[in-house]
Order: C-alpha cells, then structure tokens, then sequence
C-alpha cells in the first residue's frame, strides 16, 4: 500500500500551476509505492498520466525512483494523493488504465466534495464488464447513469456528443446480454437525414440504412469480441434496425436501444415506447439541441420527458458540456454553441 510522508515547503513556481493558487502556501506530499512495475503504468509512458494529474489539479509531481512527490496547495496535493491511490488500487486488481481513466479519477475526486468524502479518500465510479472491456464512467453523471441503467426499466438519457448516452448504454445491454440477464439486444434509429440532402443510395434495403445505425456497429464492436457481434446479428440476438422497422412488434426479454431519439416524432416516440415488452428494458438517448426534423415539427423526445417524468420505474439522466469525454475542445466547442443561443 502507499505510505504518505506530508510536509510544508516554499511555494511551487511551475507555470502548469493555477494562477489561484500561486503565492499560497505550498504543501508537499510524498507517496511511497510497492510495486514498481505497477508504478510504471501508473506514470504512463512519458509519465503522460502524471502531466494531466498536474495540468488539471495545478499542482507539481514528480516521480523519484518508487516515491512520487506532489506540491501545490493543500487542497492540490490531497486530491492528486486521492487519484493516484485510487488508480493505482485498480492496478493491483488487474485492470488497465490510461488517460481517460485519469481524466475521470480527476473529475470523480473533484465532485465527491474534496480530498477523502467518499469510500476512505477513494474515487468512485460506476463500472460496466463486458468480456471484452471494463467501461468505468467518467464523470460522476456518467456514474449516475450507470446506477440507473441497472435499476430502471425505462431510462431517458439526453445532452450533447460526446457525453457517452449511447456508448455507456450498448456496453451495458452487451453485459446483460453476456451475463444471460437479456435474451437480445435491438438497436434503433430514426433514418433522418441531419441537414442534408443524401440523394438515391444504391444497394439493397440493409446497404441503405446502414449509413444511418453505423454508429451503433461501432459502439457494439469496441466492446464485443468482433465473432460474437457477427454470430448474434445472424442469429436475431443482436438486431440493429431503423425506427420504422419497431411498428406492430412487442419487444419482449429484450434490452432495447433508441439513439438520436431528438428526430423522433411525437408519435414516432409514443408508438416506439409502447412496444416495451415482458422482461425488457428500454433506453432512450438523445441530443436535445441537435433536431434535424422539419421546421415546426416537435420532437417526441423531449414531450416524452416532460409527460413521464414523475411516473416509478422511469428515470432521466440530463448530460451537460460539463459530462463530454471526447477531445478537451468538444467541450467547449458545445459550450460556445450554449452560450449563442
């Protein structure tokens, strides 16, 4: 286990510093590790892990053999300590980590209300097993998502790209599907064109929808082995399908997936959620400011939030710019679309 020496020293000069912070008192923490294998990737190559640890808490770290020294402000210091101790116990159980681990060790330390509220100092983040992968969430919306995913049957998921709506919901139904707790996966869509004008696509019916679900082949692929993707498509256990195609249909013992569910209509939305079966689950996802229906048309997503919210066994999980976990400018490339409306 890490052994934690704490002690003052003259402030901290490095430039990654926060400006806030510049001119406080600097602390030092020293964090003596067992494992210098383990230490290796918690450093990540270059000590790439270390530079966000220090580019986002605005502290300095540096790695001293099997000892790592962190110095910036009190507060700097005990959440970088928070999420190297709780990275480097996901190391010891056997799991990988890399920089989108670090990014959500970060932001989970951040909102559990400073250094050491929750689970003896520890970061916690819901997880999704796939045989593939573990799929931890990000940022404690991400955590809240997973949670319910695993208690409602009926979940509304809406916000901007790049927040994981859709992701973290295939790796869950791909767990379920594993585990035997569903008998199949079905994915839908509605086939509408974002703002352009397609033209004539040539091939059969299955060559023309593709384009609109590929995203769902990608999200299926990254956390299912590419064999059992293919044998459960051919079998009927895993069904992608654009939204006309749930007309007439009950979708019994099933986990049931909508995505850009904002280009549903009213009653496109009304006929999808009424085909919730015996033993199945429905996740509804959606950016609510990304509508592609014509002028004047409501989106059936967002009078289903509304008309559902305070019925038991529906939740709704509300994404900000704040939840993206894509490139650092996605985040404020949706921010500044935010602030112009």
């Amino acid at each position: 286990m890490p052994q934690l020496r704490d002690s003052a020293s003259p402030p901290a000069n490095k430039g990654g510093v926060r400006a806030a912070d510049r001119g406080k008192k600097s602390f030092r923490t020293e964090i003596q590790f067992d494992n210098n294998r383990l230490l290796a990737d918690l450093l990540g190559e270059f000590d790439a892990h270390l530079s966000m640890i220090e580019n986002k808490l605005g502290v300095e770290a540096v790695a001293h053999g099997n000892v790592v020294v962190v110095k910036g402000s009190e507060l700097g210091c005990a959440l970088a300590k928070d999420v190297l101790e709780h990275l480097y116990s996901r190391l010891q159980a056997g799991h990988t980590i890399g920089l989108g681990d670090i990014d959500g060790a970060i932001r989970h330390a951040n909102a559990a209300g400073g250094p050491g509220a929750r689970n003896g100092g520890q970061p916690e983040a819901g997880q999704l097993r796939t045989r593939k992968r573990l799929v931890s969430a990000r940022t404690p919306m991400q955590t809240k998502y997973i949670e319910v995913l695993q208690t409602k049957e009926l979940i509304f998921a809406t916000g901007p790209a790049g927040t994981g709506k859709t992701y973290l919901a295939v790796a869950h139904a791909a767990g379920r599907l594993e585990r035997g707790e569903t008998e199949r996966i079905i994915l839908s869509r509605p086939a509408v064109e974002a703002g352009e004008r397609l033209g004539f696509l040539p091939g059969d019916l299955k060559e023309k929808v593709d384009p609109y679900l590929r995203p769902l082949y990608d999200a299926l692929y990254d956390v299912l082995p590419a064999e059992k993707v293919e044998r459960g498509i051919e079998s009927g256990m895993i069904e992608i399908a654009p939204l006309a195609f749930m007309r007439g249909r009950t979708l019994s013992h099933a986990t049931i997936i909508l995505d850009e569910a904002q280009n549903c209509t009213s009653m496109q939305m009304k006929m999808f959620l009424t085909r919730l079966g015996e033993g199945s689950q429905m996740v509804v996802t959606g950016d609510p400011s990304q509508i592609d229906l014509p002028p004047g048309q409501m989106s059936g997503l967002r009078e289903a939030i509304g008309l559902l919210e305070n019925i038991v066994g529906i939740a709704h999980i509300p994404f900000s710019s704040a939840d993206v976990v894509r490139h650092e400018l996605v985040m404020r490339i949706v921010e500044a679309y935010d602030k112009a409306r």
